[in-house]
């Protein structure tokens, strides 16, 4: 891959009833996240089984430079906020080997 990418994704148990603060206070607080140099962007998703269950995935140009933005005074402003409206999550973190954009796989294949 010519631009690596290295991908954060979270996984958010919000507490029943608090959904859709949680969303407008993710959607006022994201340019914490996007206004950083070294972010690619983030996208919020809304299980579509449990509804109390949210994830985030953020794309970074690596992994030091996410762990330098996770460590940051902006960041843990930006979990403070949160926090009220969960009660569990996870974080998973990787590198993304390959993209595919649509119609993009024989290309990669050639």
């Amino acid at each position: 891959m010519s631009n690596p990418v290295f991908r954060v994704m979270l996984r958010f148990d919000i507490n029943p009833g608090m959904e859709e603060g949680f969303e407008q206070t993710w959607l006022s607080i994201g340019s914490v996240i996007t206004d950083h140099p070294a972010n690619r962007g983030q996208w919020l998703m809304k299980d579509s089984e449990q509804a109390s269950t949210y994830y985030v995935i953020s794309d970074w140009v690596d992994e030091p430079r996410f762990r330098e933005f996770e460590h940051s005074d902006e960041h843990v402003e930006h979990r403070k906020k949160l926090h009220p409206y969960r009660h569990g999550g996870a974080m998973f973190t990787m590198n993304v080997v390959f993209a595919l954009p649509a119609g993009e796989a024989a290309k990669a294949l050639r």
